[in-house]
């Protein structure tokens, strides 16, 4: 039945998304108790590069879904096999990579992001360890892209979970029982990645030796097979930066509103936050079901499919809206207790409750299109979302509206992405890939 299909491949994606800002709690909290707050600062910030470096990097998980999904559909166990060996060589070479360019990334970082000398320095430091995780990051990556394209979400749910509780016990071991500051955080996160890693590889051997047991260099490394592996990665690369420095636009800019209304939109952020930890495990769903019945050739399942992954969010987006709506005050006083920052943040719920209803259809024609591997019409609408949208919008709408026009252009960036993506589906995916 493809509603359990669906939900059998979003709810272990929804329970590891959820696991993701666990760990985030927990370092601030250990570092929060700590003599001095700019171990706190050290952490965000150190944490911010790693954060842009790896969501610039998903396209390994990404492009490994789709390849590996269609693959599984067409029952081609070769390039399986060659996609998960592809995709993990160079994603281990280009963790490599980031090692050894370690000191210009670390001074672009800090270039980039400003902090206090001690801050700073703290940062740094926990910047040098946690570097040497990039091989296991992007492993991992790789890793949870095949898996979900072989239709399973448990195995990487299970190594999710498990590498986020080894972290919690270790970050608490090395900065409780070691004495240890934020460089105990880093190192704890360091070992966690590699036991994620090695975990993942053992379930390769156990379950699927077969694709790790031959391997051809020449195979690898076919010319025709790396120009379609690069250019599908290269467009979501493009996507991903354009996705990022959106959002970064947005922040810098509510700086400039102040640091008050710096607070309020940060805070107001962790609502879509909270939104997409759900909607982006239906998203995954759509990356490895529509991957699967295009390697079919199966059309008439995947409208259906694809029917059905709107009809759940579309559901999912008027529960958060009417929760969002009732209890929207409620949340944000869970979130700070400053009272200046909540009086603040009153004018500007009703951006948070539109949140889910905007946004949704781009999130699940996400995964569609990268289960399709469609990068080119991503690439596009993204293009067309940032610049011709999103820009314009905000210097025209912000000098009238103020905050307000700086979330106006925000909701158009999505709801555009999510029509232009409507638009181009039928060409893109059902015309290239089932007879209409």
């Amino acid at each position: 039945m493809p509603n359990r299909e669906i939900l059998r491949l979003a709810i272990p994606n929804i329970v590891t998304n959820i696991t993701v800002p666990l760990l985030g709690m927990v370092d601030l909290s250990l570092m929060g108790h700590l003599a001095s707050k700019d171990y706190i600062g050290a952490v965000a910030l150190g944490g911010m590069i790693f954060n842009f470096i790896y969501a610039v990097f998903s396209f390994f998980r990404m492009g490994t879904s789709g390849f590996t999904a269609q693959a599984f559909g067409r029952n081609d166990h070769t390039e399986i096999r060659l996609v998960f060996q592809r995709s993990m060589m160079f994603a281990l070479v280009t963790g490599m990579m980031l090692i050894l360019l370690q000191y210009p990334i670390n001074s672009l970082g800090f270039y980039l992001i400003k902090g206090g000398h001690a801050v700073e320095a703290l940062a740094s430091e926990y910047f040098y360890i946690r570097i040497y995780a990039a091989p296991a990051t992007l492993g991992l990556y790789a890793l949870n892209g095949w898996f979900l394209g072989l239709q399973n979400a448990r195995i990487p749910m299970t190594i999710a979970i498990t590498i986020n509780v080894l972290n919690i016990g270790l970050n608490l071991f090395f900065v409780k029982v070691l004495g240890m500051k934020s460089d105990g955080v880093a190192l704890g996160t360091l070992f966690a990645q590699y036991a994620g890693l090695a975990m993942g590889l053992f379930f390769i051997v156990k379950h699927h030796y077969a694709y790790i047991r031959i391997i051809r260099l020449r195979e690898i490394i076919d010319l025709n097979a790396l120009r379609i592996f690069f250019s599908v990665n290269k467009d979501i690369f493009i996507r991903t930066v354009l996705l990022i420095s959106t959002f970064s636009f947005f922040t810098a800019k509510s700086a400039q509103f102040g640091d008050t209304m710096l607070a309020v939109n940060t805070l107001l952020l962790q609502f879509f936050m909270i939104f997409s930890y759900l909607i982006d495990g239906f998203a995954y769903a759509a990356e490895a079901l529509t991957g699967k019945y295009i390697g079919a050739g199966a059309g008439k399942p995947f409208k259906k499919v694809v029917l059905l992954l709107f009809c759940w969010g579309l559901a999912i987006s008027a529960l958060f809206t009417v929760v969002y709506v009732s209890s929207g005050k409620y949340i944000l006083y869970i979130m700070t207790d400053n009272p200046e920052i909540i009086e603040a943040s009153r004018p500007y719920m009703f951006w948070v409750a539109l949140v889910p209803l905007i946004t949704f259809a781009s999130f699940l024609w996400d995964g569609i299109f990268i289960g399709a591997t469609a990068s080119k019409p991503m690439r596009n609408t993204m293009l067309i979302a940032t610049l011709l949208v999103f820009l314009p919008c905000y210097y025209i709408l912000t000098p009238l509206l103020n905050n307000h026009g700086l979330w106006l252009s925000l909701m158009s960036f999505m709801l555009v992405r999510g029509l232009l993506m409507t638009i181009y589906s039928k060409n893109s995916i059902m015309r290239k890939y089932f007879v209409v």
